[in-house]
């Protein structure tokens, strides 16, 4: 059998195309916002409030929720066969434009751990332009759905400042070992660098998956296996990063009832409402994020050795 694999050069394109296609067609419900800065911590983050009439489009989202939206997935969706074990589809309720899931064939809980293939496809989308990815694992760490998914944004996230709101923190982070933190970023985490692009795909898969299971190690995320396959004990985020790897632990989801997920911690907020605004310029983004990962900051957070 012929392997399905992902052609250089051809994503973007059937991203734009289908992106198109779907908005023409109602498949895609793209949320509109208004967004706004606030700087804290050396970060300039970026907070989008949705307007009122998106409101009631995500109220429909809601109602109607339930089964496994990805099996089967609404082929006005679908931009790519990625690999044998991965597509590409589009967030159908996305804030951000061409904003792309990475979804596995076969059913795979999401509070499984991702394996070398998971990494094989994120990556090889993420070669495509200038991305970020991402995994909510478990439903504490903002996954709405129970079918394994990664994430993919395309990069800036605004016109104007850098392209990642972290990114300048991560520049600055050289961990003695292969594991360390990041100085500035006040909550709890642990940094493996990496370059996403320096090897083939599927050499820098293998390397990524090792540093992850170090990096959920030097958190504590514990691992238990489960029907033959290996499931995390407590929820986390990660963000892949052409800098590298980031992995927050999650104590919570919501913070005074604003549910964050892992574009939080690379500097993107997303906000229902005027009051959920006023909560983040009030208590800060970089507190919100303490209390979401659960955690004081990195003076009791050591860098891993």
């Amino acid at each position: 059998m012929h392997a399905r694999q992902l052609q250089p050069g051809t994503l973007w394109p059937a991203i734009l195309q289908r992106t198109s296609h779907a908005l023409q067609s109602g498949a895609l419900c793209p949320i509109e916002t208004v967004q706004a800065a606030i700087d804290d911590g050396g970060v300039r983050f970026l907070v989008r409030q949705v307007s009122s009439l998106a409101r009631k489009d995500k109220a429909r989202r809601t109602s109607g929720a339930g089964g496994n939206p990805f099996l089967p997935y609404d082929p006005e969706l679908f931009v790519a066969d990625i690999s044998d074990t991965h597509v590409a589809l589009l967030n159908k309720f996305n804030v951000i434009e061409h904003h792309l899931l990475i979804v596995t064939r076969r059913f795979e809980p999401q509070e499984s751990l991702l394996t070398v293939p998971d990494f094989e496809a994120l990556l090889a989308c993420m070669a495509e332009f200038p991305s970020l990815g991402f995994y909510n694992g478990g439903a504490a760490a903002g996954a709405s759905q129970g079918h394994k998914h990664l994430q993919i944004v395309p990069l800036p996230f605004a016109e104007g400042g850098p392209a990642l709101p972290v990114g300048p923190l991560l520049e600055s982070a050289r961990p003695a070992g292969a594991i360390g933190t990041v100085p500035g970023l006040a909550f709890a985490h642990a940094f493996a660098p990496l370059d996403l692009f320096a090897a083939p795909v599927a050499e820098v898969a293998c390397t990524a998956y090792e540093r992850y299971r170090a990096l959920l190690d030097a958190v504590g995320v514990r691992a238990v296996e489960v029907e033959g396959g290996l499931r995390q004990l407590a929820p986390y985020n990660l963000l892949v990063m052409s800098a590298g790897l980031l992995l927050v632990p999650r104590a919570r989801e919501c913070v005074e009832g604003i549910s964050l997920n892992a574009l939080a911690f690379a500097g993107s907020l997303f906000v229902r409402d005027a009051a959920q605004m006023r909560t983040i310029e009030g208590l800060g983004p970089m507190r919100l994020l303490r209390r979401a990962a659960g955690q004081g900051g990195t003076a009791a957070w050591p860098p891993v050795i």
